[in-house]
């Protein structure tokens, strides 16, 4: 699988061209991320980052007979710990430097935004993880412990690119505070120290590096939870425009001079004629502080009598547009989906360090951002679940062909010191063994090795 012998050469065939092609080792050594001694950060990286594509654990390989061939707990554990390693950086640079290959892709036409979301990152059964909290899943009502992973990514409508993400802790609700003995110079103790901010800061900050590691867009998309006035100018500040869901709580809009809460909104606005009936109403008004802001007003689609609103910034977009640009918030919800079910995002490995959590997400980001890349590049219909699957698939093949090729290297050694009669009778049996071999493993076999 993975040699010691060849820390620069480990990756497995399928994985190499996209790794070289993304310069991963390069946004490695730009964020500082090395060593002075003993293992090479760019060898621990890269055998943390395939092993998920070779289907194994990290833990049981450490227990395998290959055990010996592996650096020690300790090594990858310092690794992942370290608190000085720019990870931050090491993600903003690889995504933007991938979203400037996807936009050569890419119609200039196109819409790309910016999409923010939190998620769940439970740690239910931790009791002493650093800065663990405790936090209400809006979906289902429950509680569980952990963060909220405030995360920001990039989009086309067709390739989601993660670029930032901050795990959130909480002030009220926090179980378990900073370790002690942190270097507070640290880029490690400033991520611990983030963690306890509001989002809302979180996100503004994300767009500032976003924006200086050279990515753009032309929107801001968020949910309900994010779309309020002091954000939103902020994001205008920036010179983007943001289209997010609404929540209907106390916020107030300008209407003739009147202050209207969102169902009197609903009530003033005129119907949107169309063939469309899921669209029902639309109205220009002003958010309190002064923002002029396009609100839609959309039919529920699980609860037919009610009802959701869009707003927009953007008063030059139609109303069939606001709807198609906030779709693409979607994408966010998919690359959750696939980074927590198919990455092993929060399941890998169980430490109690928040560098841990950090370091180990952005290389689950990482993945993605490799599987997104492939993705791109491929001509086919395929989702970005099924090139998951068939990746691992092609890389598990490496361990068939490496034995094969053992196994005929073995052959041939015993048939060059045999006799001349044994050597013929050998070379023989081996060419019925071959020709009855099926096709998909002869394909694997050197020709030299079929012509024996």
């Amino acid at each position: 699988m993975i040699e010691q012998k060849e820390p620069c050469n480990q990756l497995p065939k399928e994985i190499k061209p996209a790794f070289k092609e993304l310069q991963v080792i390069k946004h490695l050594k730009d964020a500082k991320i090395n060593k002075k001694f003993g293992y090479p950060a760019a060898y621990l990286f890269q055998l943390v980052f395939v092993l998920l594509f070779h289907q194994k654990n990290w833990f049981r390989l450490l227990e395998s007979e290959k055990a010996e061939s592996f650096p020690g707990k300790d090594a990858v554990y310092r690794f992942l710990n370290h608190t000085k390693f720019a990870w931050r950086q090491f993600l903003l640079s690889l995504s933007a430097a991938t979203i400037q290959k996807v936009e050569t892709l890419t119609s200039d036409k196109r819409v790309t935004a910016f999409i923010f979301d939190d998620s769940m990152f439970d740690r239910n059964r931790s009791k002493a993880v650093e800065l663990l909290a405790r936090f209400k899943d809006h979906a289902t009502g429950a509680y569980y412990k952990g963060f909220r992973m405030l995360t920001m990514g990039w989009s086309d409508s067709h390739s989601f690119i993660p670029m930032d993400f901050a795990l959130l802790s909480s002030t009220k609700s926090q179980i378990n505070g900073t370790s002690d003995g942190i270097d507070k110079r640290t880029i490690g103790y400033k991520r611990r120290e983030e963690a306890l901010l509001s989002a809302p800061k979180v996100i503004a900050s994300m767009i500032d590096r976003a924006i200086a590691a050279g990515a753009s867009a032309s929107y801001t998309l968020m949910d309900s939870w994010f779309t309020h006035a002091p954000l939103i100018k902020e994001v205008l500040d920036r010179g983007l425009h943001v289209i997010g869901m609404i929540k209907n709580d106390n916020k107030r809009y300008l209407v003739n001079g009147n202050r209207l809460d969102l169902k009197g909104l609903y009530l003033a606005a005129p119907k949107v004629e169309g063939k469309r009936s899921d669209i029902l109403r639309a109205i220009r008004t002003e958010l309190v502080p002064g923002i002029p802001v396009l609100v839609v007003f959309i039919r529920h689609r699980s609860k037919k009598k009610e009802w959701l609103a869009i707003l927009s910034t953007d008063l030059t977009l139609t109303v069939e547009e606001v709807i198609r640009i906030y779709s693409m918030r979607w994408d966010i919800e998919v690359f959750f989906k696939c980074a927590k079910s198919m990455l092993r995002l929060q399941k890998e490995f169980q430490g109690l360090s928040y560098g841990l959590l950090v370091s180990h997400t952005t290389i689950a980001f990482s993945r993605y951002i490799l599987l997104a890349w492939q993705h791109r590049q491929s001509t086919d219909q395929r989702t970005l679940g099924g090139l998951f699957y068939l990746l691992c698939d092609e890389v598990g093949t490496m361990d068939w062909v490496v034995a094969l090729q053992q196994l005929l290297d073995l052959i041939n050694e015993v048939t060059a010191a045999a006799s001349k009669k044994l050597s013929k009778l050998i070379k023989s049996q081996l060419q019925q063994w071959i020709a009855g071999l099926p096709s998909y493993l002869k394909a694997y076999l050197p020709i030299s090795s079929c012509e024996v």
